[in-house]
């Protein structure tokens, strides 16, 4: 009699899940849910989820659940006060004015720096000259516990670990794009 050989997460594999992330323990406060209808799928191994997040999910199988913590310093590291910055209002203008309700105290601020790459700023203040922003990921000084299961496990294509993400079912790789918006031009 043949035994067919689970899948198991491991790298280059397709891996999708439902979650619930809740900070600091069993009972800490539900920052984000993700269920059967809309799973979170990512390849494991491309450095797309947290490293930690990513090993303690290896080796398991469909269906298998899980639950566990990943401390600050496994997840998005300690607050960082040098991530705050001071940036001059004019930074915000065009044609010499802020748009109305952009600088919002607690709004992110999609930025770029001199090279290209781009961060998210969190305004904390505002004076007629400066804004203060941080830089700091949203869960950074933040123990997360994650309860959940794995739904599917499979081989990710060629195509999907060239373009380093899932194209998912009835994806369109036409000349319009795939609709990732990742850019990727598939």
């Amino acid at each position: 009699m043949l035994v067919e050989e689970k899948i198991v997460a491991d790298k280059n594999k397709v891996v999708s899940v439902r979650y619930e992330l809740r900070l600091n323990g069993k009972d800490g406060e539900i920052v984000e849910s993700v269920d059967e209808a809309k799973p979170f799928t990512f390849i494991y191994g491309t450095g797309y989820m947290l490293e930690k997040f990513e090993e303690k999910l290896k080796g398991m199988t469909e269906s298998e659940t899980y639950e566990f913590m990943l401390t600050s310093d496994e997840a998005y590291g300690q607050r960082n006060e040098e991530n705050m910055a001071e940036i001059p209002m004019s930074a915000f203008e065009a044609n010499g004015k802020v748009e109305e309700g952009l600088l919002a105290i607690g709004n992110y601020i999609p930025l770029r720096d001199e090279a290209g790459n781009h961060y998210n700023g969190k305004v904390l203040s505002v004076t007629e000259e400066m804004v203060k922003l941080d830089f700091n990921h949203p869960l950074a000084g933040e123990n997360l516990y994650f309860t959940g299961a794995i739904l599917l496990i499979r081989e990710a294509t060629e195509e999907e670990l060239s373009h380093g993400h899932v194209h998912e079912e009835g994806h369109d790789h036409g000349g319009d794009g795939c609709g990732c918006g990742s850019g990727c031009g598939c």
